[in-house]
């Protein structure tokens, strides 16, 4: 659900703050067994295959497995039951950052110390599936994988069948694969690990491709590497990579002078995480919220081993390197008040996966000692703290998608009480920061695509805002970065993200705009970097395009000029000049443009004959970013056009245009991203014959779409994570995340959206047909969009396709809505999807 924010393209960009997806965070223990099997002679065979195959002896498994499979003749008894992505980091497929209405307070934190770093390798990563040595190709085990092996024709796995029934405004939808929602059942994992070895059959024969694709992605990758370092307090931060290994170290160097702004050459170096040391003997590890204390001593940063989006809180004192006994589970967002010692961290609710408690922690206390300062019972809204970038104020932050509220505290008065800047309004969104004895308050009251006022913090009503932006209806005004000396407007306009630059006449709130920080391309990324100074007299943003590697810019407000710092250098013969970027328009069913960025080799574009591949998402108000991926040269090279489309439901242009891709209008992200690629071919883009098409999460609910309604327009689809199943979700509302999601989709208990969902819920309106080729990718912990969905869409399209194509799920055992964790394991995973791709499209 929220979570069902997906997709951004590949990319090595790191679009704005952090992956919202409201389906979920943490759980608790993760089962993690590799293989698991329905044994009717006896329980110890099954435990003694799940410790075998965990030790290793694939063998030995296999024998044990047979020995707990029944033969298919027998009746089986029913068994019961979002640090953001580094900038730089070249995720093929990602989940997007949380949209505008979840974000937590102001968290790109200013005071958060690891903020994206846009010229680091990748690091992403996925498990493919520890246990998919164990070939069973049956969902009744019948014990046929070792002949699927050998023979030509592998029979793929059929769930068996268990009617379920749910009425509502006089309709009953049946539902024959519900049961796989039973996670911990022997047979949901057998059926999962059989889909993962016919998956792994049928693509054998691609192995090689894989390889050579693998081998292509690494040699365009500088493995040893170092971030851009970026001023806060005392020290110069940093991230480094380092050839081998999975992870990014953070680190840091003391400045020897206040006006430094680069580590001196001869400072020692202090590594404050060392991810691949964290992540020793583990399957997945991702760090999530991370803050410093204004001293530099201690960090509190907290870990997720299981890829469930559950974070444990740490607190590490960066003068002895040692980490404080206790942790705290469920943890969201940190920050430290002025004091150095008092910390503040919000905790998810257990069954929810909602971000609801604000608690207060006192180094040297027990954490049971800990005090709960605030919590929000609205199962629609999330909370998030952070601090303002001057560091006087800490600001607590409720949000649904639709509504907000801010309230801030003196960050030297830990222990007082939290002040509302301006109470929830329904549909009404707005954001907040600090300077000189005013609050600047983004908000939406007078128009969908926000203004810009001040208050004084000791007058907040708003009979005494004052207007300094007004609302435009063309232009979305989506963030403020806000300094003592100038303000950054971070707006979109035209469907393209612009720095505007607004410097003050003295200590007062009066400002013009002074200049606009120009991009020479016509389809590109750019967003602020990690700016961590108040008082700065420069701005670092970071750039790049379809064909332009990620770089680091530094914006002189006086001069008027920008000065590279760093761009991620592409090794392996990389020559931006082969390869051209283009800005399109498709004109959809109401006459309404829809945006296109298109990316192609120069020297291998053919018209009406190259094979296309499209992107789409289209949910949650997510502009797609336009962003440089290295990995994607190993399609660009073969001759495939590349293209993004920026449908309805997405931010492309503001808050109207997600307005008019959501709720009783979810149909036009669909429509749109038909008439896309309608355009494309018969404008000579791609051969109609050879179109791919690929989503992930709410992307994967519109691949879903398309492939139910114009199944014929396509030649493979790459689905990952997909939102396929919305009418039992959306009618569950003991899942996480399904309550907030309400205000995406609708609420289908009202009839109206009940039978508007319905009209396009993938799972719900697959019919006999002739569908493309597919591979749908899920994983097991998958915290947003369960695991069952893309399963039983695959298990249910399975006895309807009338077609030969290959029709592929794989599960990853051991990650979760984002894939697992490290680089290189990332990088075979790539290889996977682009070897099927490439397969389909008759490319190889």
């Amino acid at each position: 659900m929220q979570a069902r924010p997906v997709a951004p393209p590949e990319t090595q960009s790191a679009p704005p703050p952090k992956p919202k997806r409201r389906r979920g965070n943490p759980l608790k223990a993760l089962y993690r067994a590799c293989a698991g099997a329905v044994c009717e002679n006896s329980s110890q065979i099954a435990n003694a295959l799940v410790a075998q195959t965990l030790e290793g002896d694939q063998h030995s498994a296999k024998m044990l497995l047979a020995l707990c499979v029944k033969p298919p003749s027998e009746k089986r008894k029913k068994k019961k039951r979002s640090l953001a992505l580094e900038w730089g980091s070249e995720p093929e497929w990602v989940p997007p950052p949380e949209p505008e209405s979840q974000k937590p307070a102001r968290n790109s934190f200013p005071n958060a110390p690891f903020a994206p770093f846009e010229d680091v390798p990748p690091i992403r990563v996925d498990l493919q599936a520890a246990s998919c040595e164990l070939r069973t190709t049956n969902c009744e085990l019948s014990n046929r994988y070792t002949e699927n092996e050998m023979n030509e024709n592998p029979t793929p796995p059929i769930a068996r069948k268990d009617r379920k029934e749910t009425t509502l405004h006089g309709i009953t939808l049946t539902d024959d694969y519900a049961w796989l929602r039973e996670k911990e059942s022997p047979e949901v994992r057998a059926y999962l690990e059989a889909e993962n070895a016919y998956s792994d059959t049928i693509t054998q024969p691609l192995s090689a491709l894989r390889e050579k694709l693998y081998e292509e992605m690494l040699s365009h990758i500088k493995q040893t590497d170092v971030s851009v370092p970026f001023r806060d307090g005392a020290w110069h931060y940093y991230a480094r990579t380092e050839e081998k290994l999975q992870y990014a170290i953070s680190c840091r160097k003391r400045a020897a002078s206040p006006d430094e702004t680069q580590p001196p050459a001869d400072a020692a170096e202090e590594i404050v995480l060392d991810g691949n040391k964290l992540a020793e003997g583990l399957a997945f590890f991702s760090i999530g919220a991370t803050d410093i204390t204004d001293d530099g001593r201690w960090l509190a940063y907290t870990t997720d081993t299981t890829g469930f989006r559950q974070y444990t809180l740490h607190i590490k004192d960066l003068q002895t390197g040692e980490t404080l006994p206790g942790a705290v589970e469920r943890v969201g967002s940190v920050v430290w008040a002025a004091d150095n010692k008092t910390l503040f961290y919000s905790i998810e609710d257990e069954e929810q996966k909602r971000q609801f408690q604000l608690y207060r922690h006192v180094l040297g206390a027990e954490h049971s000692a800990d005090v709960l300062v605030y919590q929000d019972d609205d199962e629609r809204f999330n909370i998030g703290a952070g601090r303002t970038r001057d560091g006087k104020y800490l600001v607590l932050e409720s949000a649904s998608h639709v509504t907000s509220e801010s309230s801030f505290l003196d960050a030297n008065n830990p222990t007082g009480m939290f002040t509302i800047v301006a109470p929830r309004e329904d549909e009404h969104e707005y954001s907040i920061d600090h300077r000189n004895g005013l609050w600047f308050i983004r908000t939406n009251d007078r128009g969908r695509n926000f203004r810009l006022v001040t208050t004084p913090v000791a007058a907040l009503g708003r009979e005494h805002w004052t207007e300094r932006i007004p609302h435009r209806d063309s232009v979305m005004l989506e963030d403020v970065d806000l300094f003592a000396n100038f303000f950054i407007a971070c707006e979109r306009e035209d469907g393209l993200p612009r720095l505007r630059v607004w410097s003050f006449a003295g200590n007062g709130p009066e400002a013009t705009q002074t200049s606009e920080i120009a991009f020479p391309e016509p389809a590109y990324s750019a967003h602020p970097h990690v700016n961590r100074i108040f008082d700065a007299k420069k701005f670092r943003y970071a750039y790049q395009s379809l064909v332009t590697p990620s770089s680091v810019y530094e914006y002189d407000i006086a001069g008027r000029s920008s000065t590279l710092l760093k761009q991620v250098e592409i090794p392996g013969g990389f020559d931006r000049t082969l390869y051209a970027s283009e800005r399109l328009h498709a004109t959809a069913a109401d006459g309404v443009q829809v945006p296109i960025s298109i990316v192609y080799r120069k020297d291998k574009r053919e018209t009406g004959k190259n094979p296309l591949y499209v992107y789409g998402y289209g949910s949650y108000g997510y502009a797609l970013p336009m962003g440089f991926s290295s990995n994607r040269l190993s399609l660009l090279d073969r001759g495939v056009v590349l293209a993004y489309a920026h449908i309805r439901g997405g931010g492309d242009l503001g808050k109207p245009w997600h307005d008019a891709g959501k709720m009783l209008v979810k149909r036009n992200t669909f429509t749109d991203f038909i008439a896309t690629v309608e355009h494309l071919t018969k404008s000579g883009y791609g051969d109609p014959a050879r179109v791919a098409i690929e989503g992930g999460s709410a992307g994967g609910l519109l691949m879903g779409a398309v492939a139910n309604l114009r199944p014929d327009l396509f030649r493979a689809v790459l689905s990952h994570v997909p939102f396929v199943d919305v009418m039992n979700t959306m009618l569950d509302d003991t899942l996480p995340l399904t309550v907030p999601e309400y205000e995406e989709w609708g609420n289908p208990n009202e009839e109206a959206y009940f039978k508007y969902m319905l009209t396009y819920s993938p799972y719900d309106n697959l019919k006999p047909a002739s569908y493309p080729a597919m591979l749908v990718k899920t994983s097991l912990f998958d915290s947003q969009v369960m695991y069952w969905e893309p399963a039983k869409y695959v298990a249910k399209l399975r006895t309807l396709k009338k077609d030969n194509h290959p029709l592929l799920l794989v599960t990853n055992m051991q990650a979760g809505h984002g894939g697992a964790s490290g680089r290189y394991d990332y990088l075979k995973e790539i290889a996977f999807d682009y070897a099927f791709l490439l397969k389909e499209l008759d490319v190889v």
